[in-house]
């Protein structure tokens, strides 16, 4: 199954969820949301490793979550001075967080049908969303491709509340993913400064995603699991 044709519509992709290590990843989704998730693979070039769980729901087609983990056998190709990886992977602060209190949802991910052209958007308002970088890693069906918005210093913005930009290639992840059982129900942001992030999401054509006015920022999804109904949250609650 291919991804999105090209005139489709920017929406929500995946939902990053950030692990110490994988095995952690792993056993926090299965006495978090009662399911294992699938495997995923690896990332050379920021020498990270992930795995998968599909969400897909009416409202959010192909969307799935993604647990992802710093792989310490891995030697990243695209680090050098000054580039960091994407996600906020190597900020201390956060590392620590997740080291202590487990995994975290921290950002998500926007599918666009031209990335170039939603990156200048953001530029025109002087939101900086990073370079467009070509990524892969390889599959059992072969080589999955997709282009990315990485920041050098691999920060998300807005507290992981502007996505990070995705252009997949002909193949989207998800269409191979089995049914998980969990279902997106519901998606929505939190900011202080939510009407700034509501225009920077207009600007790429995500205006329908609801941004709460907040006095803390957070990542909100309503999840339906064999294990009733659950909100995770980018915040403590």
């Amino acid at each position: 199954m291919s991804a999105d044709a090209p005139d489709s519509p920017p929406r929500l992709d995946h939902l990053v969820v950030l692990a110490d290590s994988l095995t952690q990843g792993v056993a926090w989704c299965e006495a978090t949301l009662g399911v294992t998730p699938a495997p995923g693979g690896e990332h050379p070039l920021f020498g990270t490793h992930n795995r998968l769980l599909a969400l897909g729901g009416g409202g959010f087609p192909l969307a799935y979550l993604e647990i992802i983990a710093i792989n310490p056998a891995a030697e990243p190709r695209g680090l050098s001075v000054g580039r960091r990886r994407w996600f906020d992977m190597d900020d201390e602060t956060l590392r620590t967080q997740v080291r202590a209190q487990g995994p975290r949802l921290v950002h998500w991910v926007a599918r666009v049908p031209d990335l170039q052209a939603a990156s200048a958007r953001l530029a025109g308002l002087d939101i900086d969303r990073g370079d467009v970088l070509r990524a892969s890693r390889m599959t059992p069906e072969g080589l999955l491709g997709w282009q990315i918005t990485v920041r050098p210093d691999g920060r998300r913005l807005m507290d992981g509340g502007l996505p990070t930009l995705i252009e997949w290639g002909d193949v989207h992840p998800a269409a191979r993913l089995p049914a998980s059982g969990v279902v997106l129900q519901r998606w929505s942001l939190h900011h202080p400064r939510a009407e700034a992030l509501r225009q920077a999401l207009t600007a790429i054509d995500l205006g329908d995603v609801p941004v709460v006015p907040a006095p803390t920022p957070a990542l909100h999804a309503t999840l339906l699991t064999p294990r009733g109904t659950l909100r995770l949250s980018s915040a403590p609650e």
